[in-house]
């Protein structure tokens, strides 16, 4: 059965039978991630020491919460490329062959995309968050006692967004590639996404100019490297709609010269019958 002609419900069941997939893989990541997840948090707290924060539980459900976050953290990002295959595989019977194709290849640059996310977050902006609150808790002779609970909460808080919002030149790449977004409505509708993005940056970051800056401006170039993106992504998708109209014109062409053959053939027929 043509997978345009399935109705509804069944549409519906086969997007079912696609997340049941995810869900296996996620449940077997998870099995994975219980022999890297103590390695991993006692790795994160050690990065907090080197900040001269000494961390504390303040109850004693606390470390397995904590470990089972992080369990959840390693499961999403291990499944997420099936998680992705599968989206592309459900919506890909609407796209044509050569968009397909196309859009088959951001799956793993998605993917390294969302990495590069964390990894700007957690080695880039959030030693530079910590160094200015401890700094300014040194400057007003506070002794900040970190409650470990509090300490991941905000770091992933903190780097997990970065790691959604660094998929933006992929998104807007998929749309342009596929004819619903234009390198001119980025371009129009730039200043309302800078609000966006900076109100993005609000809810992310301490509520401190400096810190606030460091996550605007790369959302702001991420921004700008997208509008780039999505002229090439828009130019193909113009080159292979020319093309596809090509195609259509020969195969109509194609049609008529046959039709006009077999309209030929039975007037033969007919004559000789007389």
């Amino acid at each position: 059965m043509n997978p345009k002609d399935l109705t509804v419900i069944e549409h519906i069941e086969e997007l079912r039978k696609r997340l049941f997939i995810v869900a296996v893989f996620f449940v077997l990541a998870m099995a994975g991630a219980f022999f890297v997840a103590k390695p991993i948090v006692k790795y994160l707290q050690i990065t907090g020491e080197s900040y001269n924060i000494e961390l504390h539980a303040f109850d004693v459900v606390t470390p397995l919460s904590i470990y089972i976050q992080v369990i959840f953290l390693i499961s999403f990002i291990v499944s997420s490329p099936i998680l992705m295959y599968q989206l592309w595989a459900f919506i890909s019977p609407g796209l044509r062959d050569i968009e397909r194709k196309a859009t088959l290849k951001y799956i793993p640059y998605s993917f390294l995309l969302f990495l590069a996310g964390l990894s700007f977050s957690f080695f880039y902006l959030f030693p530079y968050v910590i160094k200015f609150m401890m700094g300014l808790s040194n400057e007003l002779d506070i002794q900040p006692t970190i409650g470990i609970k509090e300490y991941f909460s905000f770091l992933f808080r903190l780097t997990i967004p970065f790691g959604f919002l660094f998929q933006l030149p992929i998104v807007v790449l998929f749309f342009s590639r596929i004819g619903m977004l234009t390198p001119e409505i980025l371009v129009r509708f730039r200043k309302y996404s800078y609000f966006g993005l900076f109100v993005c940056a609000a809810i992310i970051a301490p509520p401190e100019l400096a810190s606030h800056l460091m996550v605007s401006i790369p959302l702001f170039m991420l921004y700008e490297i997208s509008i780039m993106i999505s002229r090439i992504g828009y130019k193909k998708y113009l080159q292979s709609e020319e093309m596809r109209l090509k195609e259509e014109q020969e195969a109509e062409q194609k049609r008529q010269i046959e039709e006009a053959l077999e309209l030929q053939r039975k007037q033969i027929e007919e004559l000789k019958k007389q």
